[in-house]
């Protein structure tokens, strides 16, 4: 089975995606941790984010695992090195909608996915999920959330991780990052026509599992 959690940052979906997993015994599968995890090799390589050959490369001489820890985390890694924790630096989220936004990269990166999501009954969250990587789920999502309250919970979770950042700095990211998402030509953000959509605005995180389960379980 397949379950498809699509929706722009901060709107909590991963969250989501991963209790789901747990609660159901499915993989959990972020494909936006795969993004991060490019980015974060851009970065040490110094390579440009302009150089979209390179970055191609890049991308088809990478090695990207995924496995879940006991409580459905996932632990990404990076040409063997685990990588889970400094993905999640503001410094990746600057730059990794501008790598995910590379046709090439995404269509390598799409393999990948599509590998991970049929070895067994998975959860997987990104933004173009139900529309291109698994347009045949047997279950979709779209989460959403007003711009503010997104924000809000971006700031939240980066704080709890010890990142040194203001609400200024995730209100300016989440923006350039809602517009590279969306417009960008290959794969952008949308909700699937058979994806139900569900607004988080005023939900706790307890109430959209159970909704979801609810639509899973039928």
């Amino acid at each position: 089975m397949i379950i498809a959690v699509d929706g722009p940052a901060g709107a909590g979906k991963s969250t989501v995606a991963r209790i789901i997993a747990q609660k159901l015994g499915f993989l959990y599968i972020d494909t936006g941790a795969m993004y991060r995890a490019l980015t974060l090799k851009a970065l040490e390589r110094k390579i440009n984010v302009k150089d979209i050959p390179a970055l191609i490369e890049m991308a088809r001489s990478t090695n990207i695992d995924l496995t879940n820890n006991q409580d459905s985390s996932l632990k990404i890694l990076l040409d063997g090195r685990d990588v889970s924790s400094p993905i999640r630096q503001p410094r990746i989220t600057r730059l990794v909608s501008d790598i995910a936004k590379i046709k090439g990269v995404r269509e390598i990166m799409l393999g990948l996915q599509r590998k991970f999501g049929k070895l067994r009954d998975s959860v997987l969250d990104g933004r173009d999920i139900g529309t291109v990587v698994f347009p045949d789920a047997d279950k979709k999502f779209y989460i959403d959330a007003e711009f503010s309250v997104r924000v809000r919970r971006r700031y939240k979770e980066l704080k709890e991780l010890n990142q040194d950042v203001t609400l200024k700095d995730i209100e300016k990211d989440l923006r350039n990052r809602d517009n590279i998402d969306s417009t960008r030509e290959f794969a952008p953000l949308k909700k699937a026509d058979d994806a139900i959509y569900i607004d988080t605005t005023h939900m706790s995180i307890e109430e959209v599992v159970n909704r979801l389960l609810k639509e899973i379980k039928g």
